[in-house]
């Protein structure tokens, strides 16, 4: 795989290491980590040695500040910056993976930062992150999703306060509303994600995607449908067993 600029990406023992990798910028979104994050998230999609990725940031202030917006506020004309992100949708990237997404966070996550965790299925932050949408206070609404994912995972009311005041919320908070699943201190941040990553390693590759893929796809359904999903899913990995 290419050599990257602001981005690390390593493989070890069946798991993808994501390291965003601006920290003079905080770890800030711009326009090159976007195109090395799609090119990335596909080559892990189709990876079969890689059965889950652990995303997190370098340095020790941040795990992602947001979107540099002195890229993204001067962007091209509607019609080229259209045709870019048809061509690099990074965020869609993200959802298609069907392999367990562990986001490791610590210190700010801002904006974008927030957007990337929440296209993961696990979320750990250490005891000094700080989470915030400073969006409406520059005028704008988060690009990335913010608006759709950060609802569904938190619940309408709580979602709407933080994205209309673009109040902060410390780690415990952020536990608290389940933003994150578990707070550690800031030594046992990727500790703790390997030790996650190895527990779901231990079962078969294929029930896990299916696990994800089940809850995934049935957030979209009624129950009704979303029952059936899972039976059809269920089916599949039987008939696999049995032609084994």
């Amino acid at each position: 795989m290419a050599n990257f600029e602001v981005i690390i990406y390593e493989k070890k023992d069946g798991t993808g290491y994501i390291t965003l990798n601006r920290p003079q910028a905080l770890n800030a979104y711009n326009l090159k980590m976007r195109d090395e994050l799609y090119e990335v998230l596909g080559a892990i999609r189709d990876d079969p040695e890689v059965e889950i990725v652990i995303l997190h940031g370098a340095g020790e202030k941040a795990f992602c500040a947001g979107a540099d917006l002195t890229e993204f506020l001067t962007a091209p004309s509607p019609i080229i910056a259209r045709q870019a992100r048809w061509e690099r949708d990074v965020w869609g990237r993200f959802l298609s993976i069907d392999k367990p997404m562990i986001a490791a966070m610590h210190g700010y996550v801002l904006g974008s930062g927030i957007e990337m965790a929440l296209c993961c299925d696990v979320r750990l932050a250490s005891e000094d992150a700080r989470f915030g949408l400073p969006e409406p206070g520059l005028g704008i609404i988060p690009a990335a999703g913010g608006s759709q994912t950060l609802p569904r995972t938190i619940g309408r009311a709580a979602a709407l306060e933080i994205l209309m005041s673009g109040r902060w919320i410390n780690a415990e908070e952020a536990r608290r509303l389940k933003l994150v699943n578990r707070v550690v201190s800031r030594s046992a941040l990727l500790p703790e994600a390997d030790k996650i990553a190895v527990k779901i390693k231990s079962h078969p590759a294929l029930a896990v995607r299916c696990a994800k893929q089940a809850v995934m796809r049935g957030l979209g359904l009624t129950l009704v449908q979303g029952l059936e999903l899972g039976v059809e899913l269920g089916l599949r990995l039987m008939s696999l067993d049995k032609n084994e």
